[in-house]
């Protein structure tokens, strides 16, 4: 429904969740923070300089926007949004949480892939108001290095 893939689109985001890496996908297998048989997470490749490592959140089959969302996928991301938003306080320290989700060109989708960006907040950190930028692949490993490992120890508790 409302609809704007183009026929023959190559999506990133189902290439992440099939562990495909080539030219398609800027976010590398070992940017994953989570990923079970419904969702997966990870740091996302876009940065805005005063709000390093955010997470993106997506559903492991390809449904476009949030229109096609069933309730039980969209279950499943918002209760894991909940557990990453916690993950960035504890983890990054930050003053709070924004999260945002967009659908459609006039919406500002870039990705024909439903997805959930969940941001670390600063007070004064300008996030809406800066450029962004790809990280470079490096730049991303302390960020999920340090996400899976909050995750792996909230598993095991």
């Amino acid at each position: 429904m409302y609809n704007h893939e183009q026929q023959g689109y190559i999506c990133p985001f189902c290439n992440i969740v099939k562990g495909i890496e080539n030219e398609h996908v800027y976010t590398k297998q070992k940017d994953i923070i989570y990923k079970d048989d419904y969702i997966t997470a990870f740091i996302a490749s876009g940065w805005w300089e005063n709000n390093k490592g955010h997470v993106i959140i997506i559903p492991n089959k390809h449904i476009e926007n949030l229109y096609d969302l069933s309730s039980q996928i969209s279950y499943k991301i918002h209760d894991f949004e909940r557990e990453v938003a916690i993950a960035l306080k504890e983890v990054y320290k930050c003053d709070g949480v924004s999260t945002r989700q967009h659908n459609e060109p006039s919406g500002d989708q870039d990705v024909w892939h439903y997805h959930l960006h969940v941001f670390p907040r600063y007070k004064n950190d300008n996030l809406y108001k800066t450029d962004r930028r790809n990280s470079e692949p490096d730049e991303r490993t302390e960020y999920a290095e340090k996400l899976r490992e909050y995750f792996r120890n909230k598993r095991s508790e």
